[in-house]
């Protein structure tokens, strides 16, 4: 068993993570020996998929300001984001703007050669930034390219992390399984930053990579770190049917319209002022409403759809501000949006939940921090504005990356661990091959998504919650009998299947428990069984604390500094 030592862990290679890495470099100037260690090979990882822009303020002069941006964002997310980690990300995100252009990304640009910004769902400026519709390709590359200069940085691709490693309240170390030669071995540190992004993949109908699993969560909670607002699960109004690929919100943002099968463009009669461009939750649930009262378009295996519909934008602004939308859909659906309309439907997309922590990024326990979409801050309270994402990315990962460099400079020795709980997470992820088990892995995959698509999307009831709740505690014991065929230790993807399989039911259950608790309609989490926002209620937070029988749930106060809430209109 080999074991190697890192001053500092970064789990994770998206955006937060290569920006936490990279601000660990340089704020240690040389001292820190730092590791990245993910799943993937770096610039594969789920970042490069974002597509339409980053939201900051960057036109004071013509109108915008931080209070603006701040106040779009309360309001997106039904007044449950914390106002003070608000105002941070705003002032924040327009230095990761320019940081990257000082390191080279290729931004659109306006004919006056300044960075080009452009309409997005629930901003009532024009604040995101963008590059094409490949934004998040080009912050990626960027980063990748930046962090070459900084030796002190080992990288860990393909690479499994099985464990998170806490003794005495403080971080040790975790434990991995190389891919690429079947190794089993232990990194200690000092400290550690969870950037290891979502697990929409326990849906089916998602716009996200087959990655996307939610590893760093679900190791984080049965490591004992809370899980918080795990019930707020953002449904993105336009991924492509039949393959839940993403279909940019920038689609919208640069005047495209949603229309039903009588023609007609119905956003008017739900957000008759901000129309395509209201956000998310809103469009989504205007959308499946259209569908279920009969005016969508009969889709493949019930995605019954409506139509994005980009012809009236012209063959030169398609091209020059939306390229990659037109070549997936040429590709994938043989549709040219310049001439036909694209078909579309709500797709799960995004978690404002995750992992339990402070304004800087800090968990409960000593030594480790989360950032990106693994981390919940809270900035996205119970809906997220589009383009906030990549922004927060951006602004907590130089935040954690800082704050855990300098936490791991002063802490004076590695901290040790005891060989034998490294054996016991040895045996437990290898031990799976001495059970012969009937179950199938990957049927249990499939009803939990078949579950969460029928019972926790962008509708959902008391009774379907409950049935939720039961189908995956019976997957759960399911799972404890599953057989592994392939016994080899080198890519073995059925047993790293097994693995997404078990955190994808665990954060499920999370989801399901805490939206059944919840007794309101907020943001993403739209009972229709309780249709009102109820503050004065449930104007807090959900914690899930993992335990034996299913997560134990507790509650925190919102923080609220500049606005009451007042009734959502757009």
């Amino acid at each position: 068993m080999e074991e190697t030592t890192h001053d500092l862990i970064v789990l994770g290679s998206g955006l937060a993570g290569l920006r936490a890495a990279l601000e660990a470099a340089r704020t240690s100037k040389g001292e820190l020996d730092i590791a990245i260690i993910s799943k993937v090979q770096l610039m594969r990882s789920h970042s490069v998929c974002a597509e339409g822009g980053t939201a900051a303020v960057m036109r004071l002069e013509e109108g915008d300001s931080l209070e603006l941006h701040a106040w779009d964002t309360v309001r997106g997310s039904d007044f449950l984001a914390d106002q003070d980690a608000v105002m941070r990300f705003v002032e924040e995100s327009p230095k990761e703007i320019i940081q990257l252009e000082h390191w080279g990304i290729p931004w659109s640009r306006r004919p006056d050669g300044r960075i080009a910004q452009r309409a997005f769902g629930g901003h009532s400026f024009d604040r995101a930034v963008l590059a094409q519709d490949k934004t998040g390709f080009f912050e990626m590359q960027t980063l990748y390219d930046t962090l070459q200069k900084y030796a002190q940085v080992t990288r860990y691709d393909e690479c499994y992390v099985t464990s998170i490693l806490i003794e005495g309240g403080s971080f040790r170390g975790v434990t991995a399984w190389d891919l690429t030669s079947g190794d089993f071995f232990v990194v200690r540190g000092k400290a550690l930053i969870i950037a290891t992004g979502g697990a929409c993949r326990m849906f089916g109908f998602t716009t996200y990579s087959l990655t996307a699993t939610g590893d760093g969560m679900a190791m984080a909670y049965r490591a004992g770190l809370p899980l918080k607002d795990m019930e707020f699960v953002q449904f993105h109004p336009t991924g492509l049917v039949p393959s839940g690929i993403l279909i940019t919100e920038a689609c919208r943002g640069e005047g495209g319209y949603l229309v039903n099968s009588q023609g007609e463009r119905f956003m008017q009669k739900y957000a008759p002022t901000r129309m395509e461009t209201a956000p998310r939750d809103i469009v989504s649930r205007s959308e499946i409403t259209e569908i279920l009262e009969g005016r969508g378009f009969p889709g493949p295996d019930g995605l019954d759809y409506v139509h994005l519909d980009l012809r009236h934008l012209g063959t030169d602004k398609i091209n020059e501000r939306l390229p990659m939308i037109r070549e997936i859909t040429i590709k994938v659906v043989f549709i040219d949006p310049i001439y036909e309309p694209i078909p579309v439907r709500p797709a799960a997309h995004y978690f404002m939940g995750g992992i339990h922590v402070d304004i800087d990024g800090a968990t409960q326990v000593e030594g480790i921090w989360a950032a990106g979409e693994a981390a919940c801050v809270s900035v996205h309270g119970a809906n997220r504005l589009g383009a906030n994402s990549t922004a927060e990315c951006l602004v907590w990962g130089k935040i954690t990356g800082e704050k855990a460099a300098n936490y791991a400079k002063r802490q004076k020795a590695l901290p040790q661990i005891t060989k034998e709980r490294i054996r016991e997470e040895e045996a437990l992820l290898f031990g799976s091959f001495h059970r012969d088990g009937g179950e199938n892995l990957y049927a249990i995959r499939k009803e939990l998504q078949r579950v969460m698509d029928r019972d926790v999307a962008v509708f959902r009831t008391g009774d379907g919650l409950k049935r939720a709740l039961q189908k995956i505690k019976d997957l759960k014991e399911q799972a404890q009998h599953i057989s592994i065929r392939d016994r080899s230790r080198v890519y073995n993807t059925d047993l790293l299947a097994a693995l997404e399989v078990r955190n994808l039911l665990d954060l499920a259950e999370v989801i399901v428990a805490g939206g059944l608790a919840r007794t309101e309609f907020r943001g993403a989490h739209a009972r229709r069984d309780f249709p009102q926002r109820d503050d004065v209620n449930w104007l807090k937070h959900t914690l899930a604390y993992w335990t034996p029988e299913g997560p134990r749930l507790d509650y925190i106060p919102v923080t609220i500094t500049m606005w009451k809430p007042v009734e959502r209109k757009y």
